[in-house]
């Protein structure tokens, strides 16, 4: 068990039921279009998992965030810190401010909506001041960068290489974490969500 983020394809996003996010889907188009944005369609289809492929993303959050924490305070606004931290679900939308939805999510009781652009910009302003190596898995189908953090490839590659994503590595992994959805979202052109 525990808490995962992962990607959500069409048939959910669009779908009915317990496992349907019709609702949201809704709620969201809604809002885009009183904004005078265009609605948010374009779904994808579950692709069939190939390892390496960046057609799927699930990753674990694991590790605490209370390094991740210290990080924002210390680089970011109070602003960027909630964009970064507090949605619920991520959307290949430009968003200048979050979406709240009363729709009950997974783990709250409304859905807070933010844009991955502006997720992504946040997240690399984050890695550049860690100096994330390009080590770090790009394409994260099936929890590889939770495995790279947390099976020793990160703390190995600390050694040779340290700096200031070494220091925490807990922090650096949601760095990472946060940077790979918002690309992934983009890339894809699919929600990402917790679960």
């Amino acid at each position: 068990m525990g808490v995962y983020l992962v990607d959500v394809d069409a048939e959910e996003w669009f779908g009915e039921g317990e496992e349907g996010w019709s609702e949201i889907a809704a709620g969201l188009n809604a809002e885009l279009v009183r904004r005078g944005l265009p609605r948010y369609e374009s779904v994808p289809e579950a692709a069939g998992f190939v390892r390496g492929s960046g057609q799927s993303f699930e990753e674990k959050l694991v590790p605490p965030m209370d390094g991740l924490v210290a990080l924002c305070e210390a680089h970011l606004s109070a602003a960027e810190t909630a964009t970064l931290l507090d949605w619920t679900v991520l959307v290949p939308v430009s968003l200048d401010e979050e979406i709240e939805l009363p729709v009950e999510s997974s783990y709250s009781d409304e859905t807070v909506i933010a844009g991955a652009p502006e997720v992504l910009a946040i997240a690399q302003k984050l890695a550049t001041a860690v100096a994330l190596p390009p080590e770090v898995p790009e394409m994260c189908d099936n929890l590889d960068l939770t495995n790279w953090f947390l099976d020793g490839a990160a703390e190995k590659l600390a050694a040779t290489r340290p700096g200031p994503w070494g220091a925490d590595l807990d922090a650096s992994f949601y760095v990472a974490l946060y940077l790979r959805a918002a690309q992934h979202s983009l890339r894809r052109g699919c929600p990402v969500t917790y679960c």
